[in-house]
């Protein structure tokens, strides 16, 4: 007889009791004797029996399972803070579940789904301000949010720390002595889009500089948006001598339009952006950016979520992670061209 083939039937026809006393044993109940416990666990071990995590928790009246809804499991900014998550949460002894919610009416089903039916304990929410979602979030329940920070209520969050991020991304241009910077935006109802603004606007200013309006495009984190963003600036005839992409991949987008433009970078024009994607570092030239931990925060939340599903009175905690910046070939020292 396989292991795997082997139930708690099978258990109990070789100790030579019910199946209800083999339930009993293995959910520690006080009701049996132990010299049938004793026969019980003896007949567990011969048949390398493993009970079902799932139904002995179900039984107890838990699930031992938590969960993520993102806005898409493909992106990799996601994928990466949910592999962080479910790592922490299977070390924990937690079952973890990842859905999709492409837009808020998605989301209001699936926390419907999961958590009115009790099947998950805590729920972890990444993007909850990519629409209307968070007015879905449900009350008096273990919440956390991964990359992004409450805008109210008492709700767990990590992210990095997208002010500094942003300061250090334009810091560093600053010291290169850029002072026409332009500014590729991600959503600005996002956190994430309006903290990184926060730190270029600090940074701009503590050297008196006020950008103009034409060098400020709004994005939507997406390649093609980088792209569109730099083209607008020419367009309006406010070319920069360097560009801060709220993200890698409108940083891609901004390298292919300068490209485009017959520009070199960084000779004529220096990109700098924030995430260090994988890809970065081969980009042409490789990408100087903002490194951002996607796991690390993905194991934070997790493990924040965990914890005020087993102290429902703990305290909850707000974490931002600290930058690193990452210098490559994509920027230089600005020269004014004779």
């Amino acid at each position: 007889m396989g292991k795997d083939r082997v139930t708690i039937r099978d258990v109990a026809a070789r100790a030579g009791v019910s199946h209800q006393t083999v339930s009993r044993v293995i959910n520690d109940s006080e009701r049996v004797l132990p010299e049938t416990r004793a026969k019980v666990m003896e007949a567990i071990a011969e048949l390398g029996y493993h009970p079902n995590a799932l139904a002995r928790s179900m039984a107890r009246g838990r699930s031992h399972t938590v969960a993520c809804i993102a806005p898409n499991l493909t992106d990799y900014t996601f994928a990466s803070l949910i592999s962080g998550a479910e790592i922490e949460a299977r070390q924990q002894g937690y079952f973890w579940l990842s859905a999709s919610a492409p837009d808020s009416d998605t989301f209001a089903e699936l926390v419907t789904e999961l958590v009115t039916s009790r099947r998950v304990e805590g729920l972890m929410v990444i993007n909850p301000y990519a629409d209307d979602r968070q007015h879905h979030l449900p009350q008096d329940f273990p919440l956390a949010f991964a990359g992004a920070r409450p805008r109210e209520g008492e709700i767990n969050s990590v992210a990095l720390d997208d002010v500094g991020a942003a300061y250090e991304a334009t810091k560093h241009l600053l010291d290169l002595g850029h002072r026409q910077i332009g500014m590729i935006t991600g959503p600005l109802t996002e956190d994430a889009g309006q903290d990184r603004c926060q730190g270029y606007e600090q940074a701009m200013a503590e050297e008196g500089i006020v950008p103009a309006v034409e060098l400020i495009i709004e994005g939507n984190w997406l390649a093609q948006s980088g792209y569109d963003a730099f083209m607008q600036m020419v367009q309006a005839g406010q070319l920069p001598s360097a560009i801060f992409a709220q993200n890698d991949l409108m940083a891609a987008g901004a390298l292919r339009a300068a490209r485009d433009m017959g520009l070199e970078v960084p000779d004529d024009l220096s990109i700098i952006g924030v995430d260090d994607i994988p890809l970065a570092a081969f980009f042409e030239p490789p990408l100087t950016t903002i490194h951002q931990n996607f796991h690390l925060i993905g194991r934070e939340a997790a493990r924040l979520l965990i914890r005020t599903v087993e102290q429902p009175d703990s305290s909850r905690r707000h974490l931002r992670m600290p930058v690193e910046l990452v210098v490559r070939r994509s920027t230089a020292v600005f020269e004014t061209k004779n």
